[in-house]
């Protein structure tokens, strides 16, 4: 029979994503076997990453508390006439290490979801589309994970930006139905970058 104290903490590590009880469990015995320094370090990491950061004043991506806009938003390398939308940063770093897009990015914060209570009104493509306005857009990849939502957003996305005259294009279907980004390899990535197709 567990503590009160390693149970409270085998809960609070379901709340992760891809961690049940048996990865819970496991993942508490470990931090109980660990140097008292390290499980400061951890927790100190974790408190840090939720204080220390917000959203980026331009894509919405995670950013540094004493930065405004992230780097790839400040960088003049990366070709800002093409946005690549994804739903969370997540999706974004995923996108990063396939090493094969060299434009900038929307971070929309979730995907229309009616049966979920979101709307187009509670992600950022109001933003999205100054942006599109503002800086010249002349394409948007939209790299969502191939679900009903991820669809029924790229759809929503396509009709807001069409009628401006802006290339509109998805990541083609290399990427399995319902498959998770960070789960996704690399080459698979930045095959579905290059092969995308129109929504």
């Amino acid at each position: 029979m567990s503590s009160k104290a390693m149970a409270t903490l085998m809960e609070s590590l379901t709340k992760l994503p891809g961690v049940g009880a048996k990865t819970a469990a496991r993942l508490a015995y470990h931090i109980v076997e660990m140097k008292p320094e390290d499980v400061e370090n951890l927790a100190a990491a974790i408190r840090s990453v939720k204080l220390e950061t917000h959203p980026c004043e331009i894509c919405f991506n995670t950013v540094d508390a004493d930065k405004t806009i992230c780097d790839i938003c400040a960088s003049d390398k990366r070709d800002g006439k093409i946005i690549c939308v994804v739903k969370d940063a997540k999706d974004l770093d995923a996108i990063e290490r396939a090493g094969s897009f060299d434009g900038k990015y929307h971070v929309t914060g979730g995907l229309i979801s009616p049966l979920a209570g979101v709307s187009q009104n509670d992600i950022h493509l109001r933003e999205l589309i100054k942006r599109v306005s503002d800086d010249n857009v002349q394409e948007v990849i939209i790299a969502f994970e191939p679900t009903v939502e991820g669809d029924a957003t790229a759809l929503f996305i396509s009709r807001l930006l069409n009628p401006a005259g802006v290339k509109v294009t998805k990541l083609a279907r290399g990427l399995a139905v319902g498959a998770d980004f960070s789960g996704t390899d690399s080459l698979t990535i930045a095959k579905a970058i290059e092969n995308r197709i129109p929504v």
